[in-house]
């Protein structure tokens, strides 16, 4: 056994975990956001199309849609241990980012039922953003050679 420890073995340790970590950040503080009087205005519902709550006046939010923020953001964290989990979660979670994109594209700014989360249009370009750019961020950035680090 190697009395080695190297830069992928400390929790975000390297590039990639320091990545998902400030993704994971992110994501916790536009939940909470979501739930701050002033940053959050209008009527915030559980779910569902009638939430009519705005976060920073522009995305339509629901108690719902900032407890999946929060949730991804504890997702990302925890991903952050490790580079193989960071970059799930950056590929899977743009995958996920993706689909609601795609789920937007028939349902943002409706009153239909099927706009549960609930989704505006700016939510949904935020969305293919956020897709785009996790995709791009979990495939692209190269991969560290496990290298010795000192004490």
């Amino acid at each position: 056994m190697s009395d080695v420890t190297t830069s992928t073995d400390r929790y975000a340790g390297s590039s990639i975990q320091k990545i998902a970590l400030v993704v994971g950040i992110v994501f916790l503080l536009v939940g909470i956001a979501g739930f701050v009087p002033g940053l959050t205005t209008g009527d915030l519902a559980g779910a569902g199309h009638g939430s009519m709550a705005m976060l920073l006046g522009i995305f339509q939010v629901s108690v719902l849609h900032n407890i999946v923020h929060l949730l991804f953001g504890v997702v990302g964290l925890l991903a952050a241990r490790y580079p193989t989990g960071s970059r799930m979660y950056l590929v899977i979670g743009g995958v996920v980012y993706f689909v609601l994109w795609v789920y937007g594209l028939f349902t943002a700014g409706t009153m239909s039922g099927a706009n549960f989360v609930p989704l505006n249009w700016a939510d949904n370009w935020l969305h293919l953003v956020l897709a785009v750019g996790m995709v791009l961020l979990g495939v692209v950035f190269p991969r560290e050679r496990r290298r010795p680090v000192s004490p």
